[in-house]
């Protein structure tokens, strides 16, 4: 049986900024399992072929190859769809200087950093990503798209859209002095006052080159200010927020800690809320009604909540709402999950360190979730969020987006956290020390 090695799959890249080169035409990539993401099972041995960025079959067990496709042989390993993580910010990762550095900081500085975020990310084994808040993203999916750098397929929001003073208000914290000479940020800033406002903003997020709307439906832990949880909008302006993304083929997700600004985000059509912390049986009820998907973010209220616990960490008005706010996100995510609140993938990380976004479905079964619905929410859940059917599950036609991990990850979801094997569009990003050969 002939060895190869990792530099023959262009696994290793020498460095971030040089474009990967494209595989042989046709790859087999064969698999000892393989996780149905329909199902929710782990199938036996299958040889997924690959070509041009595509998956073109998936064959149960051993396949005879002609001569000249490349193979890869994944030894005692579960493969799966690459997953989705439908919550991150890759321009920032929160630490003590986190506030100040918005004041010393360029956005350059951001996008140098948001490079090394989104290769971690990659290959953590999340080839896809939702960027929900962040004006680096969209330039950063376009350099991703370029093939200038390495990075998960990133579903840009830009910058998140907030009400005065409201969670993404980007001069919450300002001195009057500064404030002053700056002005009130308005619609252009993603700040929104009235419906017309409300218009504008989504407009000026088409015209920058979003791919998803962000609201912030209600306070938030790490904002600048005291409340959590108040509604920040009235029901017109999310509505016209609604409406107006509709109008441009956007879907809308909401940010919300507080059971108001969630039933106002749900009741005008919003596609996810966001973290969820209070959610009540009213809301759920609507949710399921409605069709409208939850995204914990477990991973983040965890993180905050230890991190409240440490002197400094937070400013002190932020360090009350990381307590209690962060503490219950993963309760509400277990009621919603018995209730059947239909639950996608998402860690807000950024928040947490980037690359660690695996943890989530840890967390997800501690909660109750079973492992195979926590690697559904990745995968079949996370593509239908998104509104696009290329990807999310191992199937001809689809997107070659495969990821390998020692183990099964539905018997033991420990597993997840042992990623090593990527393949995003048909190219290997990341394989183990060794691949063999099919006969």
């Amino acid at each position: 049986m002939r060895r190869v090695r990792p530099s023959a799959l262009l696994v290793c890249t020498a460095a971030l900024f040089a474009p990967l080169t494209v595989l042989a035409q046709t790859t087999a990539v064969h698999c000892e399992r393989l996780f149905d993401a329909r199902s929710g099972q782990v199938r036996g041995e299958h040889t997924i072929l690959v070509e041009n960025g595509l998956i073109r079959e998936v064959i149960p067990g051993r396949a005879k190859l002609q001569d000249g496709v490349e193979s890869i042989v994944l030894g005692d390993r579960t493969c799966s769809p690459g997953w989705t993580d439908l919550h991150v910010h890759l321009g920032s990762q929160s630490s003590p200087a986190s506030y100040s550095e918005g004041f010393r900081l360029d956005a350059v500085d951001y996008a140098f950093r948001a490079v090394g975020y989104a290769d971690k990310t990659l290959s953590a084994g999340f080839t896809t990503v939702r960027d929900l808040g962040g004006e680096v993203s969209p330039h950063l999916r376009d350099a991703i798209n370029q093939g200038l750098v390495d990075g998960p397929r990133i579903f840009a929001a830009g910058k998140s859209i907030a009400t005065t003073g409201g969670h993404a208000d980007p001069s919450n914290g300002y001195n009057s002095m500064l404030s002053h000479l700056m002005g009130p940020p308005g619609p252009t800033e993603g700040v929104i006052n009235s419906i017309d406002d409300a218009r504008q903003a989504v407009r000026q997020r088409y015209k920058e080159g979003s791919d998803v709307i962000k609201i912030t439906a209600t306070g938030g832990v790490l904002s600048y200010a005291r409340s959590g949880d108040a509604p920040q909008f009235t029901v017109d302006e999310v509505q016209a927020i609604v409406d107006t993304a509709k109008d441009y083929g956007y879907r809308v997700a909401a940010h919300a800690h507080g059971t108001e600004g969630m039933k106002r985000a749900v009741l005008a059509g919003v596609t996810s809320i966001e973290h969820g912390t209070h959610m009540d049986d009213e809301v759920m009820r609507l949710m399921k009604q409605r069709g409208t998907w939850y995204v914990p973010t477990i991973y983040a209220g965890r993180f905050v909540a230890d991190k409240a616990k440490e002197p400094g960490y937070f400013p002190e008005v932020v360090r009350p709402k990381a307590a209690t706010i962060g503490a219950q996100i993963q309760d509400t995510a277990a009621r919603a999950y018995r209730a059947g609140v239909p639950i996608a993938f998402g860690t807000d990380q950024g928040v947490g360190p980037h690359g660690d976004n695996a943890r989530e479905f840890v967390y997800m079964v501690e909660a109750g979730i079973p492992a195979a619905y926590a690697l559904q929410s990745a995968t079949l859940h996370a593509a239908t969020v998104l509104g696009v059917d290329d990807q999310g599950v191992i199937e001809a036609g689809k997107r070659a987006d495969i990821i390998a991990m020692p183990g099964d990850p539905v018997a033991d979801i420990n597993a997840v956290m042992g990623v090593d094997f990527v393949m995003k569009g048909g190219r290997v990003h990341r394989a183990p020390a060794e691949a063999a050969a099919l006969d």
